[in-house]
């Protein structure tokens, strides 16, 4: 069996753990499959140790400018100090050349900026970490940026979502190559989940720091976060707040993005969510519980926002 050669882009400030959530799964999938399936080595500029935004150092094993192909996967790491990465014009020439000598090329975190600054996501849908997916879309409108799923796969250029969202799309690479077997002892070693889908959001409304400078607008969420099984249309919030739908829904889109009935809508799936990986109420509880009136209606809205039924999420995250 082929031997895949698999090789990590790191830099000076990258993120240790956009490096460790790639390399540790696949040297796992090694140990349990008995047998030398990936190669795996961290390349970086002219070989030399980096040193990783968290203070430590690290050892490049390859000059990234010696590096050949052909390769199975090249993955550009994350971290602060992407920007001089993607600003660099060897790395970011060095990364070119390799993705066109590899199979599939993918991205975590930051590293989003490396790969666009190759053209390598021109008319690609692509993510990123969420706090870094705004500037990547005003410094690069010709990519359709989607700030919400854990990773992207774009034919054979996948980007993944900050951090430990790697290990997700690493899972992906091993199950795609070895299958769903292997990939399952790996997220059993690593105690993760197998896995979770690729387009599970990554940030939920009930762990993000809320942004909100409106007052009306803060009380008027922490009023649907507290009563999800409440009547909450638009007519009745604006009601409540004293103010017209026209511009309740005003202030919604300058705030959060979003109308008052999508954010009610993205508020009961996420808890939802939570209550399906957490609970095991049954899906007519649960549909109850956060507004929905029916499992139907709460199938159909997690279609919408996960691509995924909600017993299968249930499954999901609950088998490890």
């Amino acid at each position: 069996m082929t031997v895949r050669r698999v090789v990590v882009v790191g830099y000076h400030a990258a993120e240790l753990l956009d490096i460790a959530c790639v390399t540790s799964p696949l040297i796992v999938a090694n140990y349990y499959a008995r047998r030398h399936l990936y190669d795996v080595s961290l390349a970086t500029p002219s070989g030399r140790p980096i040193v990783c935004g968290t203070g430590l150092t690290l050892q490049g094993q390859q000059a990234l400018e010696k590096v050949t192909g052909p390769l199975d996967t090249l993955i550009v790491s994350g971290g602060i100090g992407y920007e001089d990465a993607a600003d660099n014009k060897v790395v970011v020439g060095h990364v070119r050349r390799l993705a066109r000598e590899s199979r599939r090329v993918a991205s975590v975190c930051t590293g989003a900026a490396v790969l666009a600054a190759t053209g390598l996501l021109d008319g690609r849908r692509a993510t990123t970490h969420w706090k870094y997916a705004r500037t990547l879309a005003e410094r690069h409108p010709e990519i359709r940026v989607d700030a919400d799923p854990i990773f992207i796969r774009d034919g054979d250029v996948a980007t993944a979502a900050g951090v430990t969202a790697a290990i997700d799309l690493t899972l992906a690479f091993i199950e795609e190559d070895n299958g769903a077997a292997l990939a399952r002892q790996v997220a059993r070693e690593l105690v993760t989940y197998m896995q979770r889908p690729g387009n599970q959001a990554q940030m939920s409304m009930f762990t993000e720091p809320p942004p909100l400078s409106d007052d009306l607008v803060k009380r008027v969420v922490d009023h649907i976060a507290a009563n999800l099984d409440a009547d909450l249309t638009t007519a009745t919030l604006a009601s409540d707040a004293g103010v017209s739908e026209r511009h309740l829904t005003r202030l919604f889109l300058r705030h959060l993005g979003q109308t008052p009935g999508r954010y009610v809508r993205r508020a009961r799936t996420e808890a939802a969510a939570h209550l399906l990986a957490s609970t095991s109420l049954p899906m007519a509880a649960i549909a109850s519980r956060c507004g929905f009136g029916t499992a139907e209606t709460l199938r159909q809205a997690f279609v919408d926002r996960y691509g995924i039924p909600p017993s299968r999420y249930r499954l999901a995250q609950t088998t490890v």
